[in-house]
């Protein structure tokens, strides 16, 4: 288990096996989330919505305008 410890000014090192680990690299972000019975939770934040762009395809010959697609017709 990897260990730090918190400076005088709120700040913390991650450590080099956990870094590794992640795949994280310098302006990598964090998320951190507490939970009621004390513990935290740190997620690596290192994927962005425009990494979806191009993932889904539609389906050959069913393009369906936004018109079509509106259940108030």
């Amino acid at each position: 288990m990897a260990e730090s410890a918190i400076t005088s000014k709120g700040q913390t090192t991650v450590p080099a096996d956990v870094r590794a680990s992640l795949g994280a690299v310098p302006g990598t972000r964090l998320v951190w989330s507490t939970m009621s019975d004390g513990r935290a939770i740190v997620r690596v934040k290192n994927k962005s919505i425009l990494d979806m762009v191009g993932m889904l395809k539609p389906a050959p010959g069913k393009h369906v305008s936004v018109e079509e697609m509106n259940p108030w017709r």
